[in-house]
């Protein structure tokens, strides 16, 4: 009867590390509530400072309004998630490179954004047609501030990087989808050429910064290791 309950209490313990197993893998996605995290700081920041600047230049006016690109500007919160989630399984390396840059874009957003607030005028919506309800919506739940760098821009970008871990179809994918929610922030005038731009100059800063601190981490962690061994050989 004992060598029953104790094959029983083993072959439990098997399944249960067996079932741990499984799930150790995906244990790097709870970093992703860094985002929602750190987003807290863009609801504080969204609203007007001291002063408010404008970065509309003559070309921003000359681009077309498309109320139909509402959509691909908010497939942007699927999208990074499962981008994000594909890259872990391909190589934990590119993933946490890829949202470390993610995590120091948006320190660096919300630092612009406390000092130098901008603003996008956005035109009036009929109250008819399907994407222009989309786009109301869109309108309804983000005050037309923290423009100045994008992080819709920052974080579609870093996906691009991130992705180069993929084979050819899947980078492409990744690169279309990425670039249908950039080009969407100036068509819906979320915001302006300038946001763009300024936040694909942070993304290729913080990605750089991630992948030097990331192996400078490891480093300072190696020597710890090969010391206490060296004291157990001792």
């Amino acid at each position: 009867m004992k060598v029953s309950l104790q094959a029983g209490h083993t072959g439990s313990l098997n399944s249960s590390r067996r079932a741990s197993g499984r799930w150790a893998p995906y244990l790097p996605l709870l970093w992703l509530l860094a985002i929602p995290v750190l987003n807290i700081c863009y609801g504080l920041l969204n609203r007007p400072g001291a002063e408010v600047y404008s970065l509309v230049t003559a070309w921003d006016e000359r681009l077309p309004f498309l109320p139909v690109f509402a959509i691909p500007y908010l497939i942007w919160y699927p999208f990074i998630f499962i981008t994000l989630f594909a890259i872990l399984r391909r190589s934990p390396a590119a993933y946490y490179r890829t949202l470390l840059g993610l995590c120091l874009g948006l320190v660096v957003c919300y630092g612009v954004y406390a000092v130098f607030q901008t603003t996008v005028a956005r035109p009036d919506l009929p109250e008819t047609g399907f994407f222009n309800r989309l786009l109301g919506f869109v309108y309804a739940t983000d005050r037309p501030f923290n423009c100045f760098p994008s992080i819709h821009v920052l974080t579609s970008y870093l996906m691009i990087k991130g992705a180069r871990v993929f084979g050819w179809k899947a980078r492409l994918l990744v690169a279309a989808l990425a670039a249908a929610v950039i080009v969407s922030t100036v068509l819906v005038r979320q915001h302006v050429l300038a946001d763009a731009a300024g936040a694909i100059l942070t993304a290729e800063l913080t990605f750089a910064l991630a992948g030097w601190v990331l192996p400078a981490l490891a480093g300072l962690r190696l020597p710890r290791k090969k010391t206490a061994s060296t004291a157990a050989k001792g």
